[in-house]
């Protein structure tokens, strides 16, 4: 077991920890607040960010409808994290009628998410900013009963602030990758992360590691519980009208890899692989889904440039003028990735051949795919691993590693097949988080006083309290 969070490097005992954890709490408003002007300059030039700034900054309430009611807090950052709480916000609502809810992003395409898939159920706002009268104004204008954020986005102000107020935090589906965890443990940012774990109710975390992560970074082993990955029970993903490869303006019948979540330089890779693939299986077709969708127009002219023939799914004609058939499709819009995976041969996850760290690898295996995937999943180290044992993945590093994989995949039906379904079973298989995760959620709800709840005082937590 990791070490106790109570026992102290030497320095921090010659220095007095009680002065210790506020001082570099202060050092790091002192830091967020010289760098306001880049902030806001980045956000400014980003078209998809522009959209709620003034929220963002604290300048304007956000615009949630005044009730009576309680109100539970969720914060997802973005597309992939609204998706993970859907299922989690909906049952919260269908057990407690009597609760208002509130899902904060801080993308548009989590926006978008959160209207799309929570409609009628939770109200969106900006997640704002780590600025201390941001997040005051936004907890004043909510008054929350429970702040639940999703795996590890721990903001000290926000978290501060909620300490304060009383208003219990819980994290939900945590982790902490090995980059994460090899920062946070220097003694300056672990002093800062030590203070706000403290201040958590609850910390739910995704596997063994991470909760042993956590309590060796300064939480209450008490607090932490490991309740698996809510990921592995999303349910089958939907449209309101199914994407068929006619619609994409692929050929409705031979080999289709279906490329999601890509970034620069893995398309380019994967445009390589794909080449190879011809030669052999020259029907052979791809489809593109950038993970940030705006970068669609560079990724057609290097698709282009690699003399392929390539089309759009925005701009793609009616099916039945039957205009192209083009090789590669680029899918440049917003919440159809889930769905397209169905119609693949063989899927690949991007964020995995450059160090990002690997996104959803659980949406084509809910279809039965085969899944390939890069070496950098340091996000999602546990999906993948399950994913290779039960022989439903496999990674691969190199651009001739891919090509052989599909040829042999696309060579071979019954691999194909098998490899699919060992996919979707591994999935069936690790559910149960949500269930877990609500339980966990509802006791904390039913506990007397929830809202200001005497096991939220400064005894209860002294490092929040500055002792």
């Amino acid at each position: 077991m990791t070490r106790s969070p109570v026992a102290r490097s030497g320095l921090e005992r010659l220095m007095g920890f009680s002065w210790v954890a506020p001082m570099w709490n202060a050092l790091y408003n002192g830091l967020l607040l010289l760098a306001s002007p880049v902030i806001f300059a980045i956000l400014l030039a980003k078209p998809r960010c522009r959209r709620g700034l003034s929220q963002r900054f604290g300048l304007r309430a956000p615009h949630i409808q005044a009730d009576h009611r309680p109100l539970i807090w969720v914060h997802a950052v973005s597309l992939g994290e609204v998706v993970a709480i859907t299922p989690l916000v909906r049952e919260l609502h269908r057990r407690h009628p009597d609760h208002r809810f509130a899902v904060s992003t801080a993308t548009e395409t989590g926006r978008d998410a959160v209207e799309q898939r929570l409609a009628g159920v939770a109200e969106h706002l900006y997640a704002p900013l780590d600025f201390p009268w941001a997040v005051a104004r936004t907890i004043q204008q909510l008054r929350p009963a429970l702040y639940v954020f999703i795996e590890t986005e721990l903001w000290p102000n926000l978290l501060s602030q909620l300490f304060r107020q009383r208003v219990p935090a819980i994290m939900v589906n945590g982790r902490l990758s090995t980059s994460s965890y090899a920062r946070q443990r220097r003694p300056p940012v672990r002093w800062l992360y030590e203070r706000m774990l403290r201040s958590l109710r609850l910390c739910l975390m995704q596997s063994d590691r991470d909760a042993e992560r956590i309590i060796s970074l300064g939480a209450d082993p008490r607090s932490v519980h490991r309740t698996g990955n809510i990921k592995f029970d999303q349910p089958q993903p939907v449209s309101e009208r199914p994407v068929t490869r006619a619609d994409l303006g692929l050929a409705v019948e031979g080999p289709l890899l279906v490329a999601g979540s890509t970034h620069a330089v893995e398309e380019e890779i994967l445009v390589e692989a794909y080449g190879a693939v011809l030669k052999r299986h020259p029907s052979a077709q791809l489809l593109l889904a950038p993970r940030h969708t705006e970068r669609a127009d560079a990724v057609e002219a290097m698709v282009r440039g690699r003399g392929l023939a390539v089309c759009r799914r925005s701009r793609r004609p009616q099916p039945d003028e039957n205009a192209s058939r083009s090789q590669v499709v680029i899918l440049d819009t917003r919440g159809e990735l889930a769905v397209v995976y169905r119609e693949a041969t063989v899927a690949f996850v991007g964020g995995t051949l450059i160090p990002i760290g690997g996104h959803n690898l659980l949406e084509p295996a809910f279809w039965a795919k085969p899944v390939l995937f890069g070496p950098y999943t340091d996000h999602c180290v546990e999906i993948a691993n399950l994913l290779v044992q039960a022989n439903g993945g496999r990674r691969v590093t190199t651009v001739e590693e891919l090509s052989a994989q599909l040829t042999r995949l696309f060579d071979n039906d019954e691999e194909c097949t098998r490899m699919g379904q060992a996919a979707q079973s591994m999935v069936h298989q690790n559910q149960g988080a949500l269930r877990a995760t609500i339980e966990a959620i509802d006791r904390q709800l039913a506990s007397a006083g929830t809202n200001r709840s005497p096991e939220c005082s400064s005894e209860s937590f002294p490092l929040m309290a500055g002792r």
